[in-house]
């Protein structure tokens, strides 16, 4: 059976890396050569984990690594396909358009997989001429570690193909659950959720990153705390699932909380939850509410501590920016120190006032 897996980012590499392992032969698509690059050495970095933890040996590592064929060209590296995995960023019009050029260019009895988290079998499949052949195969990350594979069957989706996809997982050494086609199927529906909550509970001033994380994995047995989720994740992967649960259900309960808004659209995505500057990067409540916390955030931000006198003045506004921006306020403001009596200037120029 031949394999075609299209993205070479982490998701793909994985699921090209489990097939091959397992004795199939894998072709993975990316129209950028260094992504593909990139994949083998990740892939292969992977490989050597588990050479060096005695479950694989390195005869099987070069057998796997020569099972696996890079190509930049997709019309070429579906035809003679047997399943097509859809692997790509987690946005609908990429996908659909993947699909498009999947449909067309691959066997007609090839099976058509996608491996999102979230957006809907059926308008995917409604894209091709084949809907009985399209469904869901959604890998867990990372794809070499984790056994589950969520199966969701589309409006159209056949029995046969869902047993065959079942049976495939199953032979990759995974645990496939057939599941339906509805926002977010399990996984994501009970998961993104949590995580919304948990950057609630920060927004809104309830507790700390670590604590919040600390919470969950002591008190709930956790693996790792909700916010060193969304990190690894990534905030703007975790805000398009929310966006699809709120458009699905058009339930306010999946409205994603307007920090995490906020960080996706500031571009903050690579561990920002976790970071030197956190208690600045994220918006908080009124700064009355804060205000006292400002002094030791500065110092330990290794900026200057405000004056008593000026968080005089600054008890009398609600700041409805984030405490990194006022401390570069008070740090910078007018090139030098800031003082008492321009503070309510500065503030009200920066349109700062709530």
């Amino acid at each position: 059976m031949n394999i075609t897996v299209i993205g070479g980012g982490t998701m793909g590499n994985g699921i090209a890396h489990v097939f091959a392992q397992h004795g199939f032969e894998v072709t993975i698509v990316d129209v950028a050569s260094a992504a593909l690059d990139k994949a083998l050495a990740t892939i292969g970095g992977n490989l050597d984990r588990q050479v060096k933890k005695g479950t694989l040996t390195e005869a099987d590592k070069t057998a796997t690594l020569r099972r696996i064929h890079p190509m930049t060209d997709l019309k070429t590296g579906v035809s003679n396909a047997d399943l097509v995995i859809e692997a790509a960023t987690e946005n609908t019009g990429l996908k659909l358009k993947i699909f498009g050029e999947m449909d067309q260019f691959a066997p007609e009895n090839a099976i058509l997989a996608t491996n999102t988290s979230s957006i809907s079998i059926t308008q995917i499949a409604a894209v091709t001429r084949r809907p009985e052949q399209v469904i869901g195969m959604h890998f867990m990350n990372p794809v070499p570690v984790m056994k589950l594979v969520e199966v969701i069957r589309g409006y159209a989706t056949t029995d046969t193909v869902c047993e065959q996809v079942m049976s495939l997982s199953r032979q990759l050494g995974k645990v496939p659950v057939e599941v339906n086609d509805y926002p977010g199927f399990v996984a994501n529906r009970i998961l993104m959720p949590m995580i919304n909550e948990a950057i609630f509970t920060l927004y809104e001033g309830v507790s700390g990153v670590e604590e919040i994380d600390t919470v969950m994995k002591l008190g709930m047995a956790h693996p790792m705390g909700p916010l060193q989720l969304a990190d690894f994740i990534g905030l703007d992967v975790c805000l398009s699932i929310l966006r699809v649960l709120h458009d699905g259900f058009g339930n306010p309960k999946y409205a994603p909380c307007p920090l995490l808004v906020n960080m996706v659209t500031a571009g903050k995505l690579a561990r920002p939850f976790h970071t030197r500057y956190a208690a600045f990067d994220i918006a908080v409540p009124p700064l009355r509410t804060r205000l006292d916390d400002l002094p030791t955030l500065c110092e330990r931000a290794g900026l200057p501590r405000p004056a008593p006198d000026v968080l005089a003045v600054l008890r009398t506004y609600a700041w409805p920016g984030n405490l990194r921006e006022l401390a570069d306020v008070l740090a910078k403001a007018d090139g030098g120190p800031l003082t008492k009596d321009h503070l309510p200037r500065v503030i009200r120029e920066r349109h700062l006032i709530a």
